[in-house]
C-alpha cells in the first residue's frame, strides 16, 4: 500500500492533500501539534489515518520522528512538507535556533534527508516543499537566523528561499533514489493562517483571509505536478511551473547551506 506523510496536515492545503490521498487509498500520516485536530482527522479517515503529534521547532522531536517514520513505513510514496507557523517576534527555540528558521527550513531538512532511504523504496517518490519556488529573496549567508532586522513575514519568505536551495541540494545528494522534488509557491491562500501577530500585521491576515484563494483551488494547481513529472526539481508558482534560474537555485549556493546546515544541527541537543 502506498504511504504518505504530510507535515502540517491537520489544517489548510496539507490537510486538503491528506483528504486527497486517503480516497486514492494511501495509509496517511499527519504530523502536528493540535491533539483535536489529529484526532478528528483519524476519526474522519479510518484505519488508514494516523497522526503524530510532534513540535517540529525542537531537532530532537524531529530526528525521533524521522527514526519511527523510517521503522514502521519502509516505503514511502509522498512526502508533503508544509508545517509552518508565522511570529512577529523573534523566538528563540530550546535548542538555540529561531523558532521561524527550526520548524519552516530545519525540520524540512531534516525529514526530507532523514527520509530518504524510504523515499528511494517506493515506485515514483515525490517530495513536495511549500518553499519560494524561484520568489527573489537574497539568502542572508552573514545572518541565516535573521538576529538582525528580524520581521515575521520576510523570516517566512528567507526560509521559503532556504528551502528552494534544499531541494538543490537533496537531488544532488540523493541522484541516483529517484525522488521528485517539487517546490510550490501556492499564493494567498485561506487557510487558519496559523500564528502570532502584531497588530498591523494581524489586520493584513484578516483582509487576505476575504481575498485569498481556496484551498480547494490550491491543491487543484499542484497536484498535476505532484502525480507526474520527469525532472529532479520542478518549481510552481500558483500552479504555473517557473524555470529554474540559475542564480537562484545556484548548486554551489546549495552545497554551501547544506554544510552549514549540517554543522549546525551537529551542535544541536540530541
Amino acid at each position: 500500500m502506498s504511504t504518505a506523510v504530510i507535515s502540517g496536515g491537520t489544517d489548510g492545503i496539507g490537510r486538503a492533500l491528506a483528504d486527497v490521498y486517503l480516497r486514492r487509498g494511501h495509509e496517511v500520516v499527519v504530523i502536528g501539534r493540535s491533539r483535536a485536530k489529529g484526532d478528528a482527522f483519524v476519526a474522519a479517515g479510518g484505519d488508514r489515518a494516523h497522526f503524530l503529534p510532534v513540535d517540529l521547532r525542537r531537532v530532537g522531536e524531529v530526528r525521533r520522528l524521522v527514526d519511527h517514520l523510517a521503522e514502521r513505513f519502509p516505503a514511502i510514496d509522498a512526502l508533503v512538507l508544509g508545517a509552518r507557523f508565522c511570529s512577529s517576534r523573534r523566538v528563540v527555540t530550546p535548542d538555540g535556533f529561531e523558532s521561524n528558521f527550526a520548524l519552516f527550513y530545519l525540520s524540512r531538512f531534516l525529514l526530507s534527508h532523514g527520509l530518504a532511504p524510504s523515499l528511494g523504496r517506493a515506485a515514483d517518490p515525490v517530495v513536495l516543499n511549500f518553499g519560494g519556488a524561484g520568489a527573489p529573496n537574497a539568502v542572508r549567508w552573514d545572518d541565516l537566523q535573521l538576529a538582525h532586522g528580524y520581521h515575521g513575514v520576510r523570516a517566512m519568505g528567507h526560509a521559503a528561499r532556504l528551502n528552494d536551495l534544499l531541494a538543490v541540494s537533496f537531488s544532488a545528494l540523493h541522484a541516483e533514489l529517484g525522488v521528485r522534488y517539487v517546490l510550490n509557491h501556492p499564493g494567498v491562500v485561506v487557510t487558519s493562517f496559523a500564528g502570532e501577530y502584531d497588530a498591523v500585521t494581524a489586520a493584513q491576515v484578516e483582509q487576505l483571509k476575504v481575498t485569498g484563494k481556496s484551498v480547494a483551488t490550491s491543491v487543484a494547481q499542484i497536484l498535476p505536478y505532484l502525480d507526474a513529472g520527469e525532472d529532479r526539481v520542478t518549481a510552481v508558482h500558483e500552479g504555473v511551473r517557473r524555470p529554474l534560474d540559475p542564480a537562484h537555485f545556484d548548486p554551489a549556493d546549495a552545497m554551501r547551506l547544506h554544510t552549514i546546515t549540517e554543522g549546525l544541527l551537529a551542535r544541536a541537543p540530541r
